[in-house]
């Protein structure tokens, strides 16, 4: 990926990796939903950069989703998103005190938890 100073690109690496191991492999399977997520460095809309994690094929890719529509987009602040994804923060209460938008299916943002995430070995 192209070089990003936000802290959750290094996460976005850590996650193509992830999706290789078995455990990455299960999560496609039992997920099988892309999610488009918009992280800007300190203001939503501003600056955003633009990921897909795509878990029907269990790819994360940088820029906007271009197979359709995702099944759910989210906006955060890179400090939001990587505490979401470190499980530091609940996406529920991020949704609920408007730290995480959400447009498309809710049902699919409901599968958008924690777990599937790697867990960071030291960041």
């Amino acid at each position: 990926m192209a070089s990003s100073d936000l802290k959750s690109a290094a996460l976005m690496d850590q996650m193509k990796t992830h999706f290789s191991t078995d455990a990455g492999k299960a999560l496609t399977k039992k997920i099988g939903l892309v999610y488009q997520i918009h992280i800007a460095p300190k203001k939503m809309g501003f600056n955003e950069e633009i990921f897909v994690v795509d878990l029907k094929k269990g790819e994360v890719t940088k820029g906007p989703y271009e197979g359709g529509k995702p099944d759910a987009t989210f906006s955060f602040t890179d400090a939001d998103f990587f505490k979401i994804a470190t499980g530091k923060m609940n996406p529920q209460i991020a949704f609920m005190r408007g730290k995480m938008k959400v447009k498309g299916s809710l049902s699919a943002a409901q599968k958008f938890t924690p777990d599937i995430f790697p867990k960071p070995s030291k960041m």
